[in-house]
């Protein structure tokens, strides 16, 4: 009880600092301050930090070797953009940059040599002159602007949610993003089906009086930009630190020998948790040691089949085919010894002389209300 009361207490302090500050979700500890134009970027609160151990190196900005500097958004939108000539950036500072139309406000987040480093990584190969540039420093006008329209996306995304059911459209509006002129928002959504929301945008662009753009995401992405508190008691790792998203399948669940039971393996998106994906390397090392489930014991006794393994304790289970309820627990070197013995046509009188520990196997029938596991193997965006 105690455990929960400190989660929701940890929960409402997140949502009221969320409520108090909206640029928490672009890595601004404080808001934006107009009067004082100071550095309210601040590595500790934001998602996307980044360690620059790049930083004792300070590259030239020259006509023939631009340099480039890494903006960030809101959530984990990030872009790289062309630093003009003689203007020195630091990482913290509000820039306006080049947007279509109009101009957007972002934070810097990384400078250097590093940058390039970035963008090498992420195949970002356009020339110097295609890439967007920075146009200068926020002014204190555009900062005005750019708190106006964040303050906006909250009421935006509700009115929105309500335009798109008044519809009939099966979607779901999940997060908005202003430019920082306020010109164009972009408005995050996810369905289960293609959906015609053309009639849905001429709505919106009467009542928001802006350019609108849709954006399709997935339910990980989803996950991400809301937030949440995940079944180990912490934030979600999507909405901390996590940005790419690799693939799960049931299969990391078999080799790390889980239960397969779906409302345990999913996380709030919906999907397998990707945290099954951490530890699955080292099982999937540890068990090159041990034999394929397929291998028959063979004893006197009866031949026996496998049941499963404990990687940790190096213990597998095994029973006899023509009695399934008793388990034996036989170390892994002695389970080698006899698949050993077995190919010289030596057969051991019976398992129990080797097993640690015996086990009653226990059939837990299915539930009719229990979803289907191979769900999850569906791919995702």
């Amino acid at each position: 009880m105690l455990f929960l009361m400190r989660i929701l207490f940890y929960m409402e302090d997140i949502n009221q600092d969320i409520f108090k500050n909206p640029f928490f979700s672009r890595g601004c500890c404080a808001l934006p301050n107009t009067s004082e134009m100071g550095n309210v970027f601040k590595p500790g609160c934001a998602k996307l930090q980044t360690y620059d151990w790049l930083q004792e190196i300070k590259p030239g900005n020259t006509p023939d070797e631009p340099a480039f500097v890494e903006v960030r958004f809101k959530n984990s939108k990030k872009d790289f953009f062309r630093v003009p000539y003689e203007m020195k950036l630091e990482v913290g500072d509000i820039v306006a940059i080049e947007s279509a139309p109009g101009h957007d406000i972002g934070i810097v987040s990384m400078t250097g040599e590093l940058v390039k480093i970035q963008m090498r990584k992420k195949n970002f190969r356009q020339n110097a002159d295609q890439v967007k540039k920075v146009y200068r420093r926020a002014r204190a006008t555009d900062v005005e602007k750019w708190i106006a329209s964040v303050d906006l996306e909250n009421k935006a995304m509700f009115k929105s949610r309500a335009i798109a059911g008044e519809l009939k459209l099966n979607m779901k509006i999940n997060d908005v993003e202003y430019q920082g002129d306020g010109t164009k928002a972009i408005f995050y959504y996810t369905a289960e089906e293609r959906v015609d929301f053309r009639e849905l945008i001429k709505v919106m662009a009467e009542t928001f009086k802006v350019r609108i753009e849709m954006r399709q995401i997935g339910a990980r992405q989803e996950a991400a930009r809301l937030g949440a508190i995940g079944s180990c008691g912490r934030e979600t790792c999507c909405s901390t630190w996590l940005t790419n998203f690799c693939s799960v399948t049931t299969n990391n669940a078999r080799t790390q020998q889980l239960s397969l039971n779906p409302s345990k393996l999913a996380g709030q998106c919906g999907k397998l948790k990707c945290c099954l994906n951490y530890e699955n390397d080292m099982y999937l090392e540890a068990l090159k040691e041990f034999p394929a489930q397929d291998v028959i014991l063979k004893t006197k006794k009866g031949d026996a089949e496998y049941q499963k393994a404990d990687v940790f304790k190096r213990i597998i289970w095994y029973s006899y085919i023509h009695d399934n309820s008793s388990m034996m627990a036989i170390p892994l070197d002695k389970v080698k010894e006899i698949i050993k013995a077995n190919s010289t046509g030596t057969i051991p009188e019976q398992l129990e002389e080797f097993a640690v520990t015996l086990e009653q196997k226990t059939e837990y029938p299915n539930g009719h209300d229990q979803e289907e596991l191979r769900r999850f193997d569906e791919e995702f965006k």
